[in-house]
């Protein structure tokens, strides 16, 4: 018998999108255009939209502060996920985390090696954790990676995962 997880998912999601890089700026940067139109046309709330270097410090203060937020329940953080000296989100992220969720970098190498860019798959750490009740997302910044993760990973499980996260906090 197969039960519907998501039956009760959480709607209407508030989003920090955050993009990391150190060219881009609100008018080039396409994969964080792409995040909040994908978002908006899902029913979701971008509340924070910001665009930081690739600075350890930076990142973690930034994502820090939207995580610390009441009024954001998950933050989608694209760029700096590759092995370049320069990509350094994963270092500034991963030690906020409370839970890994190993699953996500895992499916997305997965399906990025499928559908996208095949064996250069193998340079993406992108991955996902929970950190103050809140989900923190991490993707690569290229236009088609950020599309195959929102459109086959993040928005058809945002909603159940925002709903496991909170039911047991009162």
């Amino acid at each position: 018998m197969l039960v519907n997880h998501k039956k009760d998912a959480a709607h209407n999601i508030s989003i920090a999108v955050i993009t990391v890089s150190d060219t881009r700026t609100k008018d080039t940067d396409k994969s964080g255009k792409k995040i909040m139109e994908l978002l908006k046309e899902a029913n979701h709330q971008v509340s924070l939209y910001k665009i930081i270097p690739d600075e350890r410090e930076q990142i973690r203060m930034t994502v820090e502060k939207a995580i610390y937020s009441n009024r954001i329940d998950a933050v989608i953080v694209n760029g700096g996920t590759g092995i370049s000296y320069r990509d350094v989100t994963i270092e500034s992220i991963e030690p906020l985390f409370d839970k890994h969720l190993p699953g996500f970098g895992e499916l997305f190498r997965y399906l990025s090696y499928q559908y996208d860019i095949g064996t250069a798959s193998i340079l993406s750490r992108a991955t996902c954790g929970v950190a103050n009740h809140r989900l923190i997302f991490s993707i690569p910044g290229s236009t088609g990676a950020v599309t195959l993760a929102m459109e086959r990973l993040i928005l058809p499980e945002i909603g159940h995962m925002v709903k496991e996260i909170k039911k047991d906090l009162g």
